[in-house]
């Protein structure tokens, strides 16, 4: 029996990326089914909403200094999520 292979960064990096991108196309279906009468850019608009206010990620994804805005200043930026 062999050992099982260590993937390279760029797998690793590769792999992270897919899941990021699945990750915002489940977003974006559970958006649709919560809201079946908006249009695709406002579905889009809600996408990016969510994204800049995420739980667990509403200070970004690294420690440090924060370059997002705040909750008040994204629903400022997409008043139709309110």
């Amino acid at each position: 029996m062999s050992l099982p292979t260590i993937p390279t960064p760029e797998e690793r990096a590769r792999v992270t990326f897919e899941l990021a991108d699945l990750g915002i196309k489940l977003m974006r279906q559970n958006l649709r089914r919560q809201f079946p009468q908006d249009s695709d850019a406002v579905i889009e608009q809600r996408l990016v909403a969510w994204l800049d206010t995420r739980p667990g990620a509403e200070h970004g994804d690294a420690w440090g200094r924060s370059s997002r805005p705040d909750a008040d200043a994204i629903l400022r930026r997409h008043p139709e999520v309110a």
